[in-house]
């Protein structure tokens, strides 16, 4: 691993704990370690601002339409994508913002698109700590400019890396290393559908997206979308159930008519009853569980509908 001191961050996860930003030498566009800062007051990201940029440009990677995902505590807390060619980005961030109002104020923003006016205008409505994208149109770059604290990091590019990338942790004399989780992108196209009920259009659309995005929320994951937005997540919680409903419990009313992703298997018929009185109609989850025939049971009771995906996606 051959890593150059960047600088140092004012601390580190806490302000008894010391930090720095180390960058891979041969780190190349596309990743955060090659991002420009735009913004102008020039403030460094902190080391909790690196690692939420990361986890939010790394879940608007697995978006194709203009989308926008917004991030705190590197979990998505709201995620959209545009349905109409003009202002489809500013579209997406508005949605993603007002998926959970509460909890975007003071996160991270990841756009796909190049920042334009109308978008800017939305961003600067709430305070942020940080926002990233390929770019940033001089009208919007103006505009941004105005807010000293926020950072603005343009990336030049959305495509990712192509060189081969490896994760890492610390463990206690150690590193765990590991391949790069592939990305989600049709595996609920691909998958099997298996109970009574055959997903619609309407609830297909809203299962891609709820997949796309659990693949990067903190395990136990699951997440409640509606068409192009996500309005519900449910994360790092111990128990699948609780995490169930704690996208019922963020989503609300929105939770009715919408579908659900699960990042893992349900262990028990639990996770998917809990979803089916929350309002949920259609189940994307990967399968494999000793229980599987209790849970394809309980969705068929309930009319659910209900895709294997054959794939896991921990994120611990």
């Amino acid at each position: 691993m051959q890593l150059e001191k960047a600088y140092d961050v004012r601390y580190g996860e806490n302000p008894h704990q010391k930090g720095a930003f180390y960058v891979d030498r041969d780190a190349r566009p596309g990743s955060l370690a090659r991002a420009e800062s735009v913004g102008a007051g020039g403030k460094e990201l902190s080391f909790n601002n690196l690692v939420d940029v990361d986890a939010a440009l790394e879940c608007v990677r697995e978006l194709e339409r203009p989308g926008a995902v917004v991030v705190k505590h590197t979990n998505p807390c709201g995620v959209a994508v545009g349905d109409t060619l003009a202002q489809a980005l500013a579209q997406a961030y508005l949605a993603a913002r007002e998926a959970d109002a509460l909890s975007a104020f003071g996160g991270i923003v990841a756009l796909n698109r190049e920042v334009d006016l109308a978008t800017a205008e939305l961003l600067a409505e709430t305070f942020l700590e940080a926002v990233i994208a390929p770019g940033f149109a001089q009208g919007a770059l103006e505009k941004l400019r105005k807010k000293s604290a926020l950072r603005l990091l343009s990336l030049g590019t959305l495509e990712a890396p192509d060189a081969p990338m490896l994760t890492y942790k610390r463990v206690s004399g150690g590193l765990v290393v590991q391949d790069r989780d592939a990305s989600a992108k049709g595996e609920v196209a691909q998958g099997r559908v298996v109970t009574q009920r055959r997903p619609t259009d309407e609830e297909l659309r809203g299962l891609e997206l709820a997949w796309r995005v659990c693949k990067h929320v903190k395990s136990n994951a699951i997440v409640f979308a509606k068409g192009d937005v996500t309005v519900g997540v449910g994360a790092g919680q111990m128990s699948r159930v609780v995490a169930v409903e704690l996208a019922a419990q963020k989503a609300g009313a929105a939770a009715k008519g919408a579908v659900m992703a699960s990042d893992a298997f349900f262990p028990f018929p639990d996770g998917v009853e809990a979803a089916a009185k929350a309002g949920i109609t259609a189940v994307a989850q990967p399968g494999g569980s000793k229980k599987d025939e209790d849970v394809i049971a309980a969705c068929d009771r309930a009319g659910l509908a209900m895709i294997f995906t054959g794939v896991r996606h921990f994120r611990h």
